[in-house]
């Protein structure tokens, strides 16, 4: 991953609607959410929302497919590991003992 991508995906998670947002559609991966149910969650206002999701989709953390008249939003899974991988990438420099509390950390939600 080049630093301008993550930089723009790292810009994108860091404001509080959008971060909310897309922790929400990890929760609900693989199946997604309605932006309706996504608002509602969240109680945003769905014009709010909706510009959160273009920013959000611009960076290439979200995907849209149109299910007749929904639009269901997921979480890209592969951009959020190219981001975590990006700053962890060259952790410790290549000690790896020294990144193990942080593999231990993850192992749990990922089993």
């Amino acid at each position: 991953m080049e630093t301008e991508s993550a930089l723009l995906g790292f810009a994108a998670l860091s404001q509080s609607t959008r971060l909310e947002t897309f922790r929400l559609l990890v929760r609900h991966e693989p199946e997604g959410l309605a932006a309706g149910e996504i608002a509602d969650r969240l109680a945003v206002p769905a014009n709010t929302l909706s510009a959160h999701l273009g920013v959000l989709s611009r960076a290439g953390l979200v995907t849209a497919t149109r299910h007749s008249r929904s639009i269901i939003y997921r979480a890209d899974l592969s951009r959020l590991s190219d981001l975590v991988l990006f700053l962890v990438k060259d952790c410790c420099q290549g000690r790896s003992e020294l990144c193990q509390p942080l593999v231990a950390e993850l192992a749990p939600c990922c089993a």
